[in-house]
């Protein structure tokens, strides 16, 4: 992976108690990736989990939209230091998919086309606190932005919701994704301003 998207446009201090320690108020929703922007068709898109055992269950577009929709409204957290206040989306919820696969693992790898990948504890992904979505502010979620559709995991930094999704693969230790693994921290809590190894 290569090249960087700047995106930057305005930001700004605030006193906001939304806002966690060392962020800024992004004005726009920049756009930061680490390569090039897949191009993916809906009618080749397909989300699959893989157990720790190496089962695999697959869903196609079709069959995700079939999925019951929630539509959570999300304050986001970059670890550049930008943050977004109420964002809207829509998509299913991560628990959709995990009810239907074997589960004794308590960490995860998410998989996006493109090689990108990031760790995630099981935990986080779990009870209502991570979805994958296909709609941002009611349009269909541009692919700058991930679409057709991106990993949702609003309480922890923005690089654990990895765009372009396309799977996520259980496992029982952890390992470190693509940014963990060049000195970014492995959980990436916001409020505790886990950025790097150090944190």
């Amino acid at each position: 992976m290569s090249g960087f998207s700047p995106g930057f446009k305005r930001f700004h201090r605030s006193d906001d108690p939304r806002l966690p320690p060392g962020q800024f108020v992004a004005d726009g929703f920049p756009v930061l990736s680490a390569g090039p922007t897949p191009r993916i068709e809906r009618d080749t898109w397909t989300f699959t989990v893989t157990d720790a055992s190496g089962g695999e269950r697959r869903w196609t577009w079709a069959e995700y939209q079939a999925l019951a929709q929630e539509s959570p409204t999300v304050d986001i957290h970059c670890v550049t230091r930008w943050s977004k206040f109420g964002t809207s989306w829509r998509g299913v919820p991560v628990d959709a998919f995990l009810a239907h696969v074997p589960n004794g693992a308590g960490y995860a790898m998410v998989e996006s086309y493109g090689g990108y990948t990031t760790n995630v504890p099981l935990d986080d992904l779990a009870n209502g606190r991570a979805w994958i979505v296909h709609e941002y502010d009611g349009a269909p979620l541009a692919p700058e932005h991930g679409g057709p559709a991106r990993m949702l995991i609003p309480h922890l930094y923005f690089w654990k919701s990895a765009k372009w999704v396309r799977g996520i693969r259980l496992m029982e230790r952890d390992e470190q994704g693509f940014w963990e693994s060049l000195g970014y921290h492995d959980r990436g809590d916001p409020w505790r301003e886990q950025r790097t190894w150090g944190d």
